[in-house]
């Protein structure tokens, strides 16, 4: 198993936009959702964006929570509402990750953004059909 990093900070009302955050049957609403930086609906959807979107790759879950850590770092000065919950999410990431759990957090930033974090698993439980984005199998 190995792990995949992403990222999104956008307005949060573009959330509401459930076509970019949804694959579909449809091929030009796929092709829009694969191109949208929006994180999906359902974790294990990143796999199916692009491979540009992929912020990181880790082999090593360690590093996957190292990553975390800085990306909530970046984040929190811009938090809405700054909770100090940093050491609680990444004691719970040191667990989920090696067991094949996806970890993606989310927040409401000043001025009506919202920020997306996540480190997916690849294969993925709940997506075992999914290819890799980067062919590593």
């Amino acid at each position: 198993m190995h792990w995949h990093a992403y990222s999104w900070t956008g307005q949060g009302r573009d959330r509401e936009n459930d076509a970019l955050r949804r694959p579909s049957r449809d091929a030009a609403a796929h092709a829009a959702f694969t191109a949208a930086a929006i994180a999906p609906n359902r974790t294990c959807d990143w796999l199916l964006k692009r491979s540009s979107q992929i912020k990181a790759t880790f082999h090593e879950p360690d590093r996957a929570v190292a990553w975390l850590g800085e990306q909530w770092d970046v984040v929190a000065p811009m938090l809405m509402h700054f909770h100090d919950h940093r050491a609680r999410r990444l004691a719970l990431a040191e667990v989920d990750l090696p067991g094949g759990v996806d970890v993606q957090w989310g927040d409401w930033l000043t001025g009506g953004r919202f920020a997306s974090v996540a480190v997916i698993c690849c294969p993925n439980f709940h997506a075992p059909g999914y290819p890799c984005p980067t062919g590593l199998r």
